[in-house]
């Protein structure tokens, strides 16, 4: 078995794929070093840990480091097997969790975040594109209080990590996740009791403000 204090975590506040490595860390009770980047200035330790993407989150095990939220997160779940799974142990219930999060990564992240870096018509059409997702999205969650089913699991931290750019999303194209899709958001209410959730969700407002320095940044307005 791995020792916990041999675990660190490179990350960034607002990485909603850095928050996936933290809840599923919180999840499995494992402890670790959090290490913050700069990323206008990346650390070496980053530069040489993940040298291809040079990209956060990046998780250090024993010394040996793991790139992507996604390989980190069944790596974590691989590693620390014996306490709360996060993926199901039936092949075709894993492989169909796996298919949604390839979704999320291809679709609705890219539709999400293109709400608030364009306008006019493009903002409009990457609004309702983003919509149609999320309501794919709550037909596969169906009636259950989890994409699991009854249990919090692996595509609940992928897709939860996001929570608090929704936000920032409805703001910037005038429009409400809740008025269009109302049992995610009652799922997301229900994610937000885990304390493993609550505790580490950056707040929305703190969220758009850095959304608004970054289109400042970019000169985006």
């Amino acid at each position: 078995m791995a020792r916990d204090d041999e675990v660190v975590l490179l990350d960034f506040w607002t990485s909603p794929y850095a928050l996936r490595v933290r809840i599923a860390l919180a999840e499995k009770g494992v402890a670790y070093q959090h290490k913050e980047e700069n990323l206008w200035d990346k650390s070496p330790l980053l530069l040489n840990s993940n040298p291809v993407h040079k990209k956060i989150p990046v998780l250090i095990h024993n010394g040996k480091p793991v790139a992507e939220s996604l390989i980190i997160l069944q790596y974590i779940d691989e590693v620390w097997s014996d306490r709360c799974p996060l993926l199901p142990k039936d092949p075709q219930q894993r492989a169909n969790v796996r298919f949604w999060a390839d979704f999320f990564e291809k679709k609705i992240d890219a539709s999400g975040s293109m709400t608030w870096r364009v306008k006019g018509e493009a903002q409009v059409a990457a609004k309702n594109e983003f919509i149609a997702q999320l309501k794919l999205l709550e037909e596969e969650l169906a009636e259950n209080p989890f994409f699991g089913g009854e249990t919090f699991g692996y595509m609940d931290i992928v897709f939860i990590s996001f929570a608090s750019w929704f936000y920032s999303y409805e703001k910037s194209a005038n429009f409400s996740i809740e008025e269009e899709c109302p049992r995610l958001m009652a799922w997301k209410k229900r994610c937000m009791e885990r304390e493993s959730v609550l505790k580490h969700l950056p707040e929305p407002e703190k969220i758009y403000e850095y959304m608004c320095s970054i289109k400042n940044k970019w000169k985006m307005e």
